[in-house]
């Protein structure tokens, strides 16, 4: 690695869903391209979507990313502050790596208080700062939200204490770009602006040419250099952070392959789990909660809840709870994940309100558990092996072992007081510490808390077996680890093309 220090970079934006996630993704597999030992820092993350780090802590997926890009392991210190939506006004605080209470949004965003906060996510850039360059920051939403200035922890405040160069990004594909650019800027303090270093115009659609009068534009009235116009991409495949997306991806059943219905939930979390699905030539998945399409999927998969109660009680009155009892009486394959898991059992108990204010829901009764949620966050990164699996020994390890990660609050027991014949039913998995995991009823009926599973290929060959009739055989196995590091590579050399790096070297150079 080069010795050569750098000054920290921190890309903001004009607005939220600008880019700036992919952005500091793509600097982190440049800089490590370059040479350079980077690590990704963003002080304060808004999303359902996490990860378990190696150490058994829990960070936002879109810093996972990064680190992923950057080559490192992830670390609570590239995300101290991680709030998880539990309704409109409230979150669950996750504070370097670990829960600390629910806050309203007002309370959460008071002053009282907000030092402490603002002192442990400085405390662990500095951490950060030690042991990698150059760190890749990350805003969240607009660096301009004028009525949070006094509170920001993870913008330009943040950029401050690093002594970072920040690099505003907008988004021209929503329109409105001169004003978003001009605008953020010109409502910055005179102090604030002498930290804006330059400017990226992302998602650009059409001939870039057309575009260099609206360069010159920008550069005349914000004083600041445009350091490139990054087109618009459809063939590079970067985990998401949000899931604003997948609604458009509830495209119904199709023929010549497996149809995977990923059910959509209202708190859905952690729905990376099913990108490999997404990327495998065997399968279409889609998302839905639609009962008629439901009942045209081969499998269907229950995904993680951020509220699990309350998403099991939307989906009695939805009526996509008796499609997918439904499904299975029929012959589908139903495998639950995380709070899908806990859906499938015989109850879900709350006793101490730990969710919600209803102490007991009965489950879907496809599986022989109970579930009773708990206070305690378990995250942890896992290795596993799956009884069903021992038979096949195609893992790269030799030995049949699996990797992912859990993330859950509350316990399973396998068991049931309904009077009904579940003797069949025994662990999906078993843990590297010899502990049980999930429930097995056959193979077309499972759940588990591991989240990550289906990135694992054996698993994958297993749950989809039973259809492989439906497959032509040209049709392939997927190699989702060597995917990942290609789209890395694709996404810092598409952003490379079009940025000028010599001048943006120079200004981290100081």
């Amino acid at each position: 690695m080069k010795k050569e220090t750098l000054h920290p970079v921190m890309f903001t934006g004009t607005g939220s869903d600008v880019g700036k996630s992919i952005i500091a993704a793509a600097f982190c597999r440049i800089f490590r391209q370059d040479g350079y030992n980077p690590a990704p820092f963003k002080a304060q993350n808004m999303a359902l979507n996490s990860f378990a780090t190696p150490d058994g802590l829990e960070i936002g997926r879109a810093q996972a990313v990064q680190a992923e890009a950057a080559g490192v392991d992830c670390h609570t210190d590239m995300n101290p502050l991680l709030l998880k939506p539990q309704s409109d006004c409230t979150s669950q605080v996750v504070l370097n790596g670990r829960p600390a209470g629910t806050r309203s949004a007002s309370s959460l965003f008071r002053s009282e208080g907000r030092e402490t906060l603002r002192q442990e996510v400085c405390k662990a850039f500095d951490r950060l700062a030690t042991r990698f360059n150059p760190i890749v920051m990350e805003g969240a939403g607009s660096m301009t939200e004028l009525n949070l200035r006094d509170v920001d922890i993870v913008n330009l405040p943040m950029a401050a204490h690093a002594g970072a160069n920040v690099i505003l990004v907008a988004d021209i594909d929503r329109g409105g770009v001169f004003a978003s650019v001009y605008g953020s800027i010109a409502l910055l303090t005179p102090e604030e602006r002498q930290m804006v270093k330059g400017i990226i115009i992302n998602k650009f659609r059409g001939d870039i040419r057309l575009f260099e009068s609206g360069v010159k534009t920008i550069e005349k009235l914000c004083g600041v250099p445009v350091l490139g116009v990054i087109p618009y991409y459809k063939d590079i495949y970067i985990e998401e952070e949000d899931s604003v997306q997948l609604a458009v991806k509830s495209v119904t059943a199709q023929h010549g392959r497996i149809n995977v219905a990923v059910v959509l939930l209202r708190h859905l979390s952690n729905f990376t789990d099913f990108n490999v699905l997404e990327r495998d030539p065997r399968v279409h998945l889609f998302y839905t909660n639609n009962t008629s399409e439901i009942a045209k999927a081969d499998i269907i998969i229950l995904p993680g809840s951020k509220c699990t109660v309350d998403d099991l009680c939307e989906l009695r009155r939805n009526g996509v709870a008796q499609a997918v009892v439904r499904a299975r009486r029929e012959g589908a394959t139903v495998l639950g994940i995380c709070g899908g898991y806990q859906m499938m059992g015989m109850e879900i108990l709350d006793p101490d309100h730990v969710e919600s204010s209803i102490e007991r829901v009965p489950g879907l009764c496809l599986l022989p558990t109970s579930t009773r949620i708990t206070g305690t966050k378990v995250t942890r990164q896992v290795s596993f092996t799956v009884d069903a699996l021992k038979h096949n020994d195609t893992t790269d390890s030799g030995n049949g072992t699996l990797h992912g990660y859990e993330i859950h609050m509350g316990t399973t027991t396998i068991g049931s007081n309904d009077g009904s014949n579940h003797s069949a039913c025994k662990p999906l998995a078993r843990l590297d510490d010899g502990q049980p995991d999930g429930c097995f009823a056959d193979e077309r009926c499972m759940g588990t808390y591991i989240h990550g599973i289906l990135d694992n290929s054996p698993f994958i060959d297993f749950l989809l077996q039973p259809y492989a009739g439906k497959l032509d055989e040209t049709q392939q196995t997927f190699d989702y680890a060597a995917f990942k590091n290609e789209q890395y590579n694709k996404l810092a050399d598409h952003v490379r093309r079009h940025i000028d790096m010599e001048t943006l070297y120079r200004i981290m150079k100081g």
